[in-house]
């Protein structure tokens, strides 16, 4: 069975795009239909959502990060048994890369030959909205505008008219949703607060978003708009590891990888990367775990918000020393952002593992783009000279801002992050499925 694809985009953030993706997706779900979400970019925080409408794994789909030919092939793997995948943009409809615009919400529905359903934040605007809709329809003719889903609508008088602007554009309205602040979701420094941390208020949010879903979005409209996704290959882990692969089966690399309510900032295809390579992955949460499991041979420490956590991170002694005992013996260490942090000598104070001789400190200052980087220093993931596509993303800042064997470099900035031992820390992301060899050195050096 070929999933149908759909994406939903918006003219610019703030629109309601997570509202309504989310709420289609759990609508969709509650009438027995299988769905296989999507986002795109490096956004960690709505996948979560995603997963909790869905009941299966929200995945990213960033053209930057992974290449523009993994991105179908990847939809394909997602999307596997599923019965529609819907897409959730990023930002703007054509809103990528500042230097290029690749990476747009836009470039991907191109990508999948999936159709857009525009979300309209109809507040201040009435017959406007023609003009609006004409010009995002017409400004890229590659770009395929299905329909519109008409959000914070006043009253019925502003539906009326916001519904005959739409026509004169020759756009369809799927749905309109009134004003409401009940769905109003936990947010901080970087987006929405993680559903791991949300919990059951998550669940809640995202009942409520599909009740309002369902009562205001003609939802066999919008599944009839749905195309199938292209014909192709299906990314497979195995495939992508393929001959790098030099673990036996029977050593299988016990491998921690932090998660929980403090890392949650992860994409699926890297378990299923590790899991390929030959390693045991096993979950470990450091707001409940005391320590490593037993046999721990390597560990990968994901980004997240520890510092919304970091009294009970430093509080976790026996985790820390256990994290601070397995750098020292030299197994591989793979820390992004969030792991940069708990592997410093402290954190806004806090004691943490102090690997690394440096201290981290919240600030005020956000710090966000892709980044093209080359690896200054041989590691268990990446060796010298090695060219990735990264992407930072903190309010956050590590003095000093490098060792003595710089992680990362790139133009216009100075080096960062660490490479000591084993370890390899720093606040860059990247995506394993872009960089699959990493993972299947990683987790070689991990069996050695």
């Amino acid at each position: 069975m070929t999933a149908r694809a759909l994406v939903v985009a918006a003219p610019s953030s703030g629109s309601g795009k997570t509202t309504v993706a989310t709420g289609l997706i759990a609508a969709l779900r509650g009438r027995g239909t299988a769905v296989a979400p999507f986002k795109v970019g490096p956004d960690y925080i709505d996948p979560g959502y995603h997963t909790l409408a869905a009941g299966r794994a929200g995945r990213n789909l960033d053209p930057v990060l992974v290449g523009t030919e993994r991105i179908a092939p990847l939809a394909r793997h997602g999307a596997a048994g599923a019965e529609i995948a819907v897409v959730e943009g990023v930002m703007g409809l054509f809103d990528g890369r500042l230097a290029d615009g690749q990476g747009s919400t836009a470039q991907v529905a191109g990508l999948l030959g999936a159709p857009v359903v525009l979300v309209v934040d109809c507040r201040g605007q009435s017959r406007s909205l023609a003009a609006l809709l004409h010009g995002f329809r017409s400004f890229d003719p590659e770009v395929r505008l299905a329909g519109v889903v008409l959000n914070q609508v006043g009253s019925e008088r502003h539906e009326t008219v916001l519904r005959a602007a739409a026509e004169e554009a020759g756009l369809p309205v799927l749905g309109a949703l009134p004003r409401r602040d009940a769905l109003a979701v936990p947010s901080r420094h970087l987006g929405l607060v993680t559903a791991a941390e949300h919990g059951a208020a998550a669940v809640t949010a995202v009942a409520a978003m599909a009740e309002l879903v369902a009562a205001h979005v003609d939802l066999d409209a919008v599944v009839r708009l749905a195309e199938p996704l292209p014909p192709g290959p299906v990314w497979s882990a195995a495939d992508a590891v393929g001959a790098m692969v030099q673990v036996p089966e029977r050593s299988a690399p016990r491998t921690a990888v932090f998660g929980g309510p403090a890392f949650t900032f992860g994409y699926a295809e890297h378990v299923e990367l590790l899991t390929a390579a030959g390693a045991e992955v096993v979950v470990v949460d450091p707001l409940r775990d005391e320590t490593l499991p037993d046999g721990t041979a390597a560990l990968v420490l994901p980004g997240g918000f520890p510092e919304e956590h970091v009294a009970a991170l430093g509080a976790n002694e026996g985790l820390r020393a256990a994290v601070a005992a397995l750098a020292e013996s030299g197994a591989p260490l793979h820390a992004e952002c969030g792991g940069l942090l708990y592997l410093c000598e402290s954190l806004d104070d806090a004691p943490m593992c102090g690997v690394l001789p440096a201290r981290a400190a919240m600030t005020g200052r956000l710090t966000l783009g892709y980044r093209d980087a080359v690896a200054l220093t041989g590691s268990p993931l990446f060796p010298a000279g090695a060219r990735v596509a990264g992407h930072e993303f903190h309010h956050c800042t590590v003095t000093p801002a490098a060792g003595s064997a710089p992680a990362w470099g790139w133009r216009g900035g100075t080096p960062e992050g660490w490479v000591v031992g084993g370890v390899h820390a720093s606040f860059l992301h990247t995506h394993p499925a872009g960089d699959p060899d990493a993972v299947a050195r990683f987790v070689g050096a991990a069996a050695l």
